[in-house]
């Protein structure tokens, strides 16, 4: 069964500890082939990576996961067609929930954030989160450090190379997003029909291990409804996207769209 996905418009959703600038060798890439494309921030996440390191707006601290998602829902409305959508870690469950509150004409999901219900024994998961989710740590703004980054993001990249993709997109973040996941904001209808979704996963990902994407993709229980999963072999969360073979997924997303 195929169903053809006439969007030309694609909406990129960065993850945590991100903003739009991650999707900028992406955006070029659609554009170059006809798309018009769109990267919003997350409110508090706008502007330059260092400079935010330096001082985030007191507010980001607040910020939660129904407001990410409610903004990217008013942003898609203002478009002239239901776009694609390109979501990464917990973008890609912002595109879920669009998905399901059918906002878009297909969605790639990359790396997701799980879902509501949807867990995982990996220790690697556990070592990457808990310090962002700490409850002690109240409405504070999570400043993540580099030996941090390099061990949930980079982990098949030496230091130096995760240290300078640190310093280049690496922005503070709120700890409310993730912890409102774990309720009913984080909940997903996987009985609920939906256009065509395309999950990918990363091998060697720590913060969201493969089979995680996996256990999400498989929870979709609409027979009639057009999805799949492919594991890239050797990549970690940032290498699926970024770094320098960010092309050969890019190119795989082309391919499945048209």
């Amino acid at each position: 069964m195929k169903k053809s996905i006439e969007s030309k418009s694609i909406v990129f959703i960065h993850g945590l500890f991100l903003n739009s600038g991650s999707w900028a060798e992406w955006k070029s890439f659609f554009e170059e082939k006809g798309y018009t494309t769109y990267a919003p921030s997350y409110l508090g996440h706008e502007g330059d990576p260092a400079k935010l390191r330096e001082k985030a707006p007191e507010s980001l601290g607040q910020l939660t996961f129904s407001e990410v998602v409610d903004q990217m829902e008013a942003f898609i409305k203002t478009l002239p067609e239901k776009p694609i959508l390109v979501g990464h870690s917990m973008g890609a469950l912002v595109a879920q929930k669009l998905v399901e509150k059918e906002l878009a004409e297909a969605a790639v999901i990359i790396s997701s954030a799980p879902p509501q219900g949807v867990i995982t024994t990996k220790l690697s998961f556990a070592k990457s989160n808990l310090g962002l989710l700490n409850p002690f740590k109240g409405n504070s703004v999570h400043y993540p450090t580099k030996k941090w980054f390099h061990y949930a993001f980079t982990n098949t990249l030496s230091r130096e190379e995760s240290d300078r993709i640190f310093e280049q997109y690496v922005v503070p973040e709120s700890r409310n997003i993730p912890r409102e996941t774990l309720k009913k904001a984080g909940k997903i209808d996987f009985k609920k029909p939906h256009v065509p979704m395309l999950f990918l996963s990363a091998e060697k990902d720590h913060i969201i291990p493969a089979s995680l994407n996996s256990k999400n993709f498989k929870r979709y229980k609409d027979s009639n409804s057009i999805r799949e999963h492919k594991i890239f072999e050797g990549k970690d969360h940032h290498f699926i996207v970024g770094s320098e073979h960010w092309k050969e997924v890019a190119t795989y997303v082309h391919s499945w769209i048209n």
